[in-house]
């Protein structure tokens, strides 16, 4: 009976221990802040992986303080109109590669030609002329919290390969609303046609444009290779992704959650720039089994005619944005 008595009693003591457990977590669940999160890249994506470890990391850090809520798949618009929403508050943390809602001078690392390869983007976004660009937008109610790589960009086709900028002439190419890309596209030849990201599958289709100038991973991802079957691999441009948050949201954050928040950006980036070989690679055989034709292109001749796109955007940013942009990201 004594025994009974003792056993009940402890049960008793487990049960209202584990009750208190269950209440205390969900009162803590129940009192966190979230915050909405939104980009326009697929679901399946890198990207997509990227911010859900983001949103975990930043539970963690926080202790649940901050949950992290994930609109995926343009759900709130596409880039433009999310960096709109972010710089309105309708949207707290966004990701895109369309900066003129922030600052369009963010926009000089996405000059032609600019970076060799993926390291050197990344040695220059980690070093001070990179982090000096990157602190802009301020004034303008964002805070800049760093970028993802939507990578290099390429030409394809529906009709043939580019090999030379003679190939470009007079074609409809599909671009995003960046200025650069716009002037570069135009001053390679072609006919540079700024189409919302999701209108490129149908306007492909349809032969509205003759191609596109994607990074491939949004390339593959959003099938457009059953239309452009023709893959040009010419890295003339490489486009972050922007990632950015409302900076009065941020501010009104506990220097604890700020600082969890930032841990939490690090961190990830780190991740996702350690996939992007082994991504890159696979990515790249799919899309050659799927039958696309997949050529290197010589880019000497393409890199000979866009100075004058350096030149444009010096008189418009400033020479000396320009000049020591292309210097860092040269290396020297």
């Amino acid at each position: 009976m004594f025994k009974s008595s003792v056993f009940q009693a402890s049960a008793y003591r487990l049960s209202v221990s584990l009750v208190a457990g269950v209440l205390a977590l969900w009162a803590g669940s129940a009192n966190a802040e979230t915050l909405r999160l939104a980009h326009a890249s697929s679901s399946k994506s890198l990207i997509q992986e990227a911010v859900v470890m983001f949103a975990d990391k930043v539970a963690e850090e926080s202790k649940n303080d901050l949950t992290v809520q994930i609109f995926p798949d343009g759900q709130l618009g596409d880039e433009g109109p999310i960096a709109d929403g972010v710089g309105s508050g309708s949207i707290d943390i966004g990701l895109g590669g369309v900066a003129d809602a922030i600052d369009p001078k963010l926009n000089v690392v996405t000059l032609p030609f600019l970076f060799s390869d993926a390291k050197a983007a990344h040695a220059f976004l980690d070093g001070p002329v990179g982090k000096k660009v990157f602190n802009t937008g301020a004034d303008n109610g964002f805070k800049m919290l760093g970028a993802l790589d939507s990578g290099f960009r390429q030409f394809a086709t529906v009709s043939k390969s580019i090999e030379t900028p003679e190939d470009m002439k007079g074609l409809k190419l599909r671009t995003p609303p960046n200025p650069v890309i716009l002037a570069t596209i135009e001053q390679l030849g072609a006919l540079p046609q700024s189409l919302p990201f999701g209108e490129v599958y149908t306007s492909l289709q349809s032969h509205v444009v003759d191609g596109v100038e994607p990074e491939i991973r949004d390339f593959a991802d959003q099938k457009w290779y059953e239309s452009a079957k023709f893959l040009s691999v010419s890295n003339y441009i490489w486009t972050p992704n922007y990632w950015f948050m409302n900076k009065e949201r941020f501010d009104a954050l506990s220097p604890e959650n700020q600082a969890g928040v930032l841990k939490a950006v690090d961190e990830t980036t780190i991740w996702y720039r350690g996939k992007l070989d082994e991504v890159y690679a696979k990515v790249l055989e799919n899309l050659k089994s799927k039958g696309v034709t997949v050529t290197t292109v010589d880019t000497a001749p393409f890199r000979a005619m866009v100075d004058p796109v350096y030149t444009k955007f010096g008189a418009e940013w400033g020479d000396e944005l320009v000049t020591s942009v292309r210097r860092a990201a040269a290396g020297k």
